[in-house]
């Protein structure tokens, strides 16, 4: 490596150093209702998260864990996020990632970890059937709704436990 490639490398890693830290400021300063997360201790690329389930849904009353791993090209491209804690639902893969659209082809660099948190719940409240990642958990959402609740009320019992 070049010192002039070092130097914008470390440039880079600094402006994304300072991104990271200042979306970490935010969401501990002004937390949006339900939802939480920080870097974990040892690494600021990989963050712990914490959504509630939203009232008024299936998922009411759950504790649901995530990671978020950032890459030295964010904010320009998406962090992967994941659910930690087992989840029923039509937009979650079996991994735990997440089909959400401002993490794949509707990212923007304006988004931050406050917008992504407060996204994925709003996606447990009114999940997207159509565009299924799990597609047992979609065809029990449009077909058999009350299937469909109890197996996720079996992952909100679960959430406690984790």
């Amino acid at each position: 490596m070049t010192k002039a490639t070092m130097t914008t490398h470390t440039a880079h890693l600094c402006r994304f150093t300072l991104t990271v830290v200042a979306a970490g400021q935010r969401l501990q300063e002004d937390p949006p209702t339900g939802v939480s997360g920080a870097p974990t201790d040892n690494n600021i690329m990989i963050w712990n998260a914490v959504i509630f389930g939203p009232h008024d849904t299936p998922f009411e009353d759950g504790t649901f864990k995530l990671t978020i791993e950032f890459t030295e090209e964010y904010p320009n491209k998406p962090p992967t996020v994941r659910f930690v804690s087992k989840m029923f639902h039509p937009n979650v893969y079996a991994d735990g990632g997440i089909c959400l659209d401002i993490l794949q082809n509707r990212w923007s660099p304006t988004y931050d970890v406050s917008a992504i948190l407060t996204s994925i719940q709003s996606l447990l409240s009114d999940p997207n059937p159509n565009s299924p990642a799990n597609s047992m958990a979609a065809q029990l959402y449009k077909e058999n709704r009350r299937e469909y609740e109890k197996r996720v009320k079996a992952c909100v019992e679960q959430s406690f436990i984790d």
